[in-house]
């Protein structure tokens, strides 16, 4: 598919479920600049038509394979549940069409693999939507850490909790359907760690179950060669703050909470602390990102690299395999 006439129109979203996430996200490439949504579709056709009413999309379908044939999407948002991400991902990518896929991406480090290469032998774009790592504070706090600001990172504190009632039949509860703290919450710290340290040399876990089988809560330290560690938590049995830390030799930035949607930084350095703010971004930038990447060609984005995605799910793997905790087909 050519995306050459992109400079000149608008970028076409298909958008493959219609739950909350799905809803949220149209209705920020509804406010985007040079982006509009094109298309819905949803297992219920009635539902799909209903979403395409409210975001002024003007088709939808009560199939998936519908959307991903429609050669006037110009990119696909997958935003089913976390145990169809791949399935549904490679059937887009398989149409020739460029994904934005929801975080987690897939349930495995394998799966995320399997997406990438077939999208890379396709020659589409495909990306994670890690959408924290497009924030604008965000950026500006890499900017300010890569620039020398608070000196040497030696330690990452991130926190992402909210206390839910047991149900198992709660999505974060459910093993068919990729249930668990990690994959939802503690993500987010963890690719917050992994943004300003890279890759740990040491990992340790520590956790528990609920009675479904899922992570409830997870408590992971990383640390590195060089001294520097990291305390990251998720759960869903207790509210957390929601806040993250960077702290160097010569300061400490704060992203205040929710610290994966920032509008509030604080950065100290000696006796002077910093406030910067930010109007609310939401999926804004990512959806900028996206657009970005397909009106220049890319097939991923420097700003959600792809080998970042898999090698964080194989920490991610690896914390599930300490936990005991598994998921139907892996």
């Amino acid at each position: 598919m050519s995306h050459d006439d992109l400079t000149t129109r608008p970028v076409r979203w298909g958008i493959l479920g219609a739950g909350g996430i799905a809803s949220s996200l149209a209705a920020d490439i509804t406010r985007t600049d040079g982006h509009v949504v094109a298309a819905v579709a949803a297992r219920d056709g009635g539902r799909a038509a209903d979403f395409a009413q409210r975001y002024d999309a003007p088709r939808s379908y009560g199939g998936y394979d519908d959307l991903v044939a429609d050669d006037e999407v110009d990119v696909v948002y997958v935003a089913t549940t976390h145990p169809f991400h791949r399935e549904h991902a490679l059937a887009a990518v398989a149409a020739g069409r460029p994904v934005l896929v929801e975080k987690p991406l897939t349930l495995t480090a394998a799966g995320a693999r399997e997406v990438f290469d077939a999208a890379a032998q396709a020659g589409v774009f495909a990306m994670e939507a890690m959408w924290m790592r497009t924030n604008p504070l965000i950026r500006q706090a890499l900017d300010l850490v890569a620039g020398g600001a608070i000196g040497e990172v030696l330690a990452v504190h991130a926190d992402f909790a909210f206390a839910l009632d047991y149900d198992p039949g709660h999505r974060l509860f459910d093993r068919d359907n990729g249930g668990g703290a990690l994959l939802d919450l503690g993500i987010y710290p963890a690719t917050f760690a992994w943004l300003f340290l890279g890759r740990p040399d040491r990992m340790q876990v520590s956790g528990d179950l609920a009675p479904t089988g899922v992570d409830r809560t997870v408590a992971m330290q990383w640390s590195w060669e060089h001294g520097a560690t990291a305390q990251l938590f998720s759960s869903s049995a207790v509210t957390t703050p929601c806040r993250a830390t960077i702290s160097g030799t010569g300061g400490w930035i704060s992203l205040e909470p929710p610290f994966f949607a920032p509008t509030t930084m604080l950065v100290g350095t000696g006796d002077d602390v910093r406030r910067v703010e930010i109007e609310p971004a939401g999926y804004v930038p990512q959806v900028e990102e996206v657009g970005r990447c397909l009106r220049a060609g890319l097939l991923e984005s420097p700003m959600v690299p792809q080998g970042e995605t898999v090698a964080i799910l194989e920490l991610l793997d690896g914390v599930r395999a300490e936990l005991g905790v598994s998921y139907p087909g892996e």
